[in-house]
Order: C-alpha cells, then sequence, then structure tokens
C-alpha cells in the first residue's frame, strides 16, 4: 500500500497542506487511485517524486480519474487567446501542454518550439529594476487553472518538471509597504490554501463568502491582457486598460461564469475561499443586488485574500527534474514565480481537464 508522508515544510512555516506518495502513476490500481484521490482532498497538493519516464498518457488517465466526463484541455484554445504563447500540446496526447522557457530543438514531437516564462516586467505596473533581476522577483499572477468563460474550472492540475533551471534562490518581493519578502527556489511554483483564506476571515466576513457569487468577466484573459498588476499578484489596478467588449472574441452570454465564491471540499465538506481576482468582474449579493464597481469589487476581493499569502503562509516548491506535483485546483491558488535569463531552461508538463460539473458551492 503507499505511503502517505507530509511535506517538510522550512522553519517557521505555517503552510498546512502538502503530502508525498510514492506508487506507480503508470500502472495504477484503482485502490491506489483512491489512496492518492484522499490524500488529495485531505491534504490538497501531492508530490509524486522520480517522474521522469511517466508517459504523457499515465498523466493524462490520472487527471482525468477524478472526473472520467471530462476531455478538453481546462482553458479557452480560441486563435484570439494569448495565452498560446506560454502553453502547446504534445502531439500524441494534446491535453498535455508544455510550458516553460528557452529554445528547445526536440520534445515529444514538437520541433524547434520556443517556450516563454512569464516576467513579472510583461504584467506588472511596477517593476523590479533589470540589475536586480538575478536576485528578486515577483509572484506574477494567482490563479486558478480555469478558463472562467464557457469551460468548467478543472478540479485538478498536474505538473510535472522535465528539466528545471539550476542555481541561485532569489526573492520575492511583495513591494506593497508591508516590507514582506519570501527567500524562494528559482523559477519555483507558489501555492496558497483557499481552506486557510477562508479560515482566516472574520465570521462577517465568512458569511459573505459563503452568501455571494462571482461573476467573471468573458474571454477573461483577453480582456485582462492590456491591464496592469498589482505588485503582489493579487489584484488589477482599475485603470480602464481592460479591452472592450468590442474588441473581445465573440460574446455568448450564456457562457459567461457566475460561480460560488466559497467551493465545497467534496470530500470533507470544509470551505474554499477560491476566487481568481484578475478575472473578476462583478459580485453577486445574496440579496439580489450586485456590486457592479470593477475597483470595488477588487477591493474587497483583496482585503479578503490578501492575508492568506503572507510568506508563512506560502508554499513554494523547490522543484527537481521529475517531480509531479497534483493539486486541488477548487481549492489551492498558485502562481508562477522567478526571472530567468535567457540561457536558463525550464520545461514543464501539465495538464488539467474542464470538469463535467461546476464547483460546488456551500
Amino acid at each position: 500500500m503507499p505511503s502517505v508522508q507530509p511535506l517538510k515544510h522550512v522553519p517557521g512555516s505555517a503552510v498546512d497542506f502538502g503530502v508525498a506518495i510514492d506508487v506507480d502513476l503508470e500502472n495504477l490500481t484503482d485502490d491506489d487511485f483512491a489512496i492518492v484521490r484522499d490524500a488529495l482532498y485531505h491534504h490538497h497538493l501531492v508530490l509524486f517524486k522520480n517522474q521522469q519516464n511517466l508517459s504523457p498518457k499515465a498523466q493524462y488517465e490520472l487527471t482525468k480519474r477524478f472526473d472520467p466526463a471530462s476531455e478538453a484541455y481546462g482553458h479557452e484554445r480560441t486563435a484570439d487567446t494569448f495565452i498560446h504563447k506560454y502553453f502547446m500540446g504534445i502531439p500524441d496526447q494534446p491535453q498535455v501542454q508544455i510550458k516553460g522557457h528557452g529554445f528547445i530543438e526536440s520534445f515529444m514531437g514538437l520541433q524547434d518550439i520556443k517556450l516563454w516564462h512569464p516576467h513579472h516586467r510583461r504584467s506588472h505596473r511596477e517593476v523590479i529594476p533589470e540589475d536586480k533581476d538575478d536576485a528578486y522577483t515577483r509572484f506574477n499572477r494567482w490563479h486558478i487553472d480555469a478558463a472562467l468563460y464557457d469551460l468548467n474550472p478543472p478540479k485538478v492540475t498536474t505538473l510535472m518538471a522535465v528539466q528545471v533551471p539550476k542555481g541561485r534562490r532569489q526573492t520575492i518581493l511583495y513591494d506593497d509597504g508591508s516590507g514582506e519578502e519570501l527567500d524562494a527556489p528559482l523559477a519555483t511554483t507558489a501555492f496558497i490554501s483557499g481552506q486557510k483564506m477562508f479560515n482566516m476571515l472574520s465570521p462577517e466576513d465568512q458569511e459573505f463568502v459563503r452568501t455571494s457569487k462571482v461573476e467573471y468577466a468573458p474571454h477573461p484573459y483577453n480582456w485582462i491582457k492590456p491591464a496592469k498588476m498589482h505588485p503582489t499578484g493579487l489584484s488589477v489596478y482599475t485603470e480602464g486598460r481592460e479591452e472592450p467588449e468590442s474588441e473581445l472574441p465573440p460574446v455568448d452570454p450564456s457562457k459567461i461564469q457566475i460561480l460560488p465564491m466559497a467551493w465545497k471540499n467534496p470530500v470533507t465538506g470544509n470551505l474554499f475561499l477560491q476566487v481568481h481576482p484578475a478575472a473578476i468582474r462583478r459580485i453577486h449579493l445574496v440579496d439580489g443586488s450586485i456590486i457592479g464597481n470593477l475597483k470595488e469589487v477588487r477591493d474587497i476581493m483583496y482585503r479578503l485574500q490578501r492575508p492568506a499569502i503572507s510568506p508563512q503562509y506560502v508554499y513554494a516548491h523547490n522543484w527537481e527534474e521529475g517531480d509531479m506535483v497534483l493539486f486541488n485546483n477548487h481549492g489551492l491558488l498558485h502562481t508562477v514565480v522567478g526571472s530567468l535569463r535567457p540561457d536558463d531552461t525550464r520545461v514543464f508538463r501539465q495538464c488539467n481537464l474542464a470538469t463535467s460539473e461546476p464547483p460546488e458551492g456551500p
């Protein structure tokens, strides 16, 4: 029987999620999957070491097992969606996407590909000076893996490190007046808990979250692309930069998503404050009224979410080649981190699938 071991966190950490499991993912039995699923919904992040030889098919099948009716990749894949710059599908298993940084001559049927690691300079309003780029970095954009238009948010994401840049560490700067910062491995992926985020709220705020819904913008990543992020990566400055609807791909009102602000864990029943802070457009209140002022909406969400991204609550994974992380996309927010040099190479395989049903609310 596979053993489930808690992850060891750095001294001073208050991170309360994450386990490691040693199991044969290429030949995963129903009994072993039951252990993995139970661990995922109790601990929200599962690390599998030494998966260098795992096939894309097995990665896809593990991801799909959480929702057998799911099939499509979890993000909108139109020619107008700028996310194409950062992901491309493996030809033999297109639901598994390649992401990373650097030029790759050949990889699993892909030839001469250029990968781009998101740098905060492309999306943040205030940026770290170039001469400090090696030593300091930012959370790029806290998010849920989800299209948030038409397609339901994936239940889980699997993310595997194929090639990892080695060497230096970097300091993540919050640059929001708090003085907070976090030492992190180069090009880490950072995770925070939506359950912790909810539990830290006052009783009044918990009631607000339990009874409110979030409306996301249509084609949200096209909509938000011209806008600039807050230095914490947790909010967007409201400056009228958002793409007007007339410039978006055609909008079908029936595909606009209005989701609960709190999502329920299907195993424990615990609640998570699970909102993509950059893509939100309106808040629907329990009395039927709507908060439509975009700055007010963003200010409310920032106040609710900001306490849970303080350094002691952030898990910054120290990637090693062959690591595969399975995480609860209905319970964690995450972000890419790191300032990479032109000659750094980072190659990852990612898979998430749009679910057959929307997330369950309270």
